[in-house]
């Protein structure tokens, strides 16, 4: 079940993520950001425990982020990561967006949902106020998607 995420899912919402930063696949995430961000987040619950997260972060009227996508270890292979990227691409439309990217490390991923591979340059300097942070700033491998909606 994907729904949108509460303050009782901060805590799991903040170990997948800085799991995966931990590895170098994502950027970490405090608890404070996540609590700041919570509402947009959407999550992935199997068996009253959350399982995997996305969210959409907002840019401006005509595009958004879906970041930190994030889906257990013990869970990957079984479509959640698939039910949470179709559940950010709809709230994206839902608020009419004609546009959504992601920066990722799977590309194959995101294209089979339609997605296609742009170049990092094509997208407006404003998505990259969290690469200052990011430890691999000066030479960034991530793949930059865009899905038109």
């Amino acid at each position: 079940m994907v729904r949108p995420a509460t303050m009782c899912d901060a805590d799991a919402v903040h170990q997948l993520v800085n799991y995966y930063a931990e590895q170098g696949l994502m950027l970490h995430r405090s608890l404070e950001s996540i609590y700041e961000s919570l509402r947009d987040f959407l999550v992935c619950c199997r068996d009253g425990r959350v399982v995997g997260c996305v969210a959409l972060r907002l840019y401006w009227r005509d595009l958004a982020e879906i970041r930190s996508l994030a889906v257990s270890r013990e869970h990957r292979g079984r479509g959640i990561g698939r039910e949470l990227l179709l559940g950010a691409v709809q709230e994206a439309r839902n608020l009419c967006l004609p546009r959504v990217f992601a920066l990722t490390y799977e590309p194959a991923f995101f294209e089979k949902f339609g997605f296609r591979t742009v170049d990092k340059d094509a997208l407006p300097p404003k998505v990259w106020r969290d690469c200052i942070h990011c430890p691999k700033a000066d030479a960034c491998d991530e793949v930059a998607v865009i899905l038109e909606l």
